[in-house]
This record gives structure tokens, sequence and C-alpha cells, in this order.
């Protein structure tokens, strides 16, 4: 189990809080004991944390998502159970609060805790039938557990799915991971067409970027979310 000590330098040296970082330890030993499961090879990793750890966005993100088209419901709660009892033998404490079944897959929040510190994770799988493939990808050199696999959805389907969350939800954070996106090449041709309706959206909206943002971006970040709209919409006016 990680130190106070641990967590505080962490945070420090990505210029975040506490908070962040123990959250995301969570997330690490979540999926570090969950593909240790052979079943867990038909559920693909995707989402903004899946941009943070797999491609190395700078945003700290909230919940783990998924999404899985050969699976059953009962052998998903068997899967976070199993996950959840090896996390215990860290000497981590947990609270299963809600583990669901949802018109769309597989809901469930966990309450970790550590120095009396409870945090909640969200955990969502999608079973909705679309396209899903997933590939194989190795985790290495993190601050957490040793070098492990994921099994994630594929480039493109993870920008996809940011896309379509952002039109759907329009949060700042959907906003922000598409200016990751956009930062780092990873947009493929087809799915740029659909980057005019994502501009539309941005100059309809009355968001607070940097309120929301702050809380999950280090401080040396900061400074491209005081005019987000603007700088988003330049980064998207390259693309069109």
């Amino acid at each position: 189990m990680i130190s106070e000590e641990f967590i505080t330098d962490l945070a420090n040296k990505y210029q975040t809080n506490g908070l962040n970082i123990r959250r995301e330890y969570f997330q690490y030993l979540f999926l570090y004991y969950f593909y240790q499961q052979p079943k867990a090879a038909s559920i693909y990793f995707k989402g903004g944390t899946a941009l943070r750890i797999l491609h190395n966005s700078p945003r700290f993100s909230e919940d783990l998502d998924f999404n899985s088209a050969f699976i059953k419901f009962e052998e998903i709660e068997d899967l976070l159970l199993d996950t959840l009892s090896q996390i215990e033998k860290e000497n981590v404490r947990f609270n299963l609060k809600e583990s669901k079944k949802t018109s769309g897959g597989f809901f469930a929040i966990v309450s970790f805790e550590v120095f009396e510190r409870p945090i909640e994770v969200q955990i969502e799988i999608s079973l909705r039938k679309e396209e899903k493939k997933g590939e194989v990808v190795a985790v290495t050199n993190n601050n957490y557990v040793p070098s492990f696999n994921v099994v994630s959805v594929t480039e493109a389907q993870l920008v996809f799915g940011k896309i379509r969350a952002l039109l759907d939800r329009k949060k700042p954070r959907d906003f922000y991971d598409l200016y990751f996106i956009l930062r780092s090449r990873l947009v493929v041709a087809q799915k740029r067409e659909v980057l005019p309706k994502v501009l539309k959206v941005l100059k309809e909206s009355n968001l607070n970027f940097e309120k929301e943002l702050k809380q999950y971006l280090p401080k040396s970040h900061w400074a491209i979310i005081k005019d987000f709209k603007k700088t988003l919409k330049k980064e998207l006016e390259r693309f069109i």
C-alpha cells in the first residue's frame, strides 16, 4: 500500500492534489488485478482514464469505462468481486456501494479507503451493440504497480467514443479530452467529418471550463484553460 508521504511527493511532482493521486492509485490497482483474470480479455478499456493511462493525457480522471460484447452480467459481477478481493490484500478497504445491471450494460460504484479517506470510483461497462474490437496494450513505467497489460478499444474507437461523449454530455472534461486528442494527432481521417458539428456545439456552449478543469489538471496546464473556448476553437479549425 502507498504511504501518505508517497501521495504528497507525487502530488507535488504532478502539480495536483492528493485526491487525484489517491484516486489514480485505486484505478491502477483495479486495472492491474482486473486484467489478470482471463475473462477480462473480452472487456475493453476506454474513456478519459484510458487517454491518461495509455496516451499520457495530463488530465486526471474519475471513472473507469469499458466496452464489451461477449460477457454476461453475472460474469461481470464475479470479475468485479474477484478484483476487489485482490485489492483488499493490499490493505485497501473498500465498500461496494452499488452494483447493477443497466439498460446499456453494467454500473458500479466502489468506495476505496486508505488513511481513513474514502474515494469513490465509478465503473461502467457498455454492452450496447456496436463495433467492438480490443487490442492488448502494455502499461509500463507507472508510479503505482508493476508493469501489466490491459485490453483496450482500438485507437479509432477511443477517439470516436470521446467525440460521441462530448456531443451527448457537453461536459468541460470531454472538450478538454478532444483538445488533447487533436494536439496528439490521434484523430483518424474518417472521424474528422464530425468536427464541424463539434465546433458548432462549442460556439453555442456557455461552460465554465476553467472552474471544472482546474481540479483535474496540473498547474502547469492552467494557462491553457484560461480562455479554453478560444483555444479549442483554434485547434478545431486547424482540422476542418
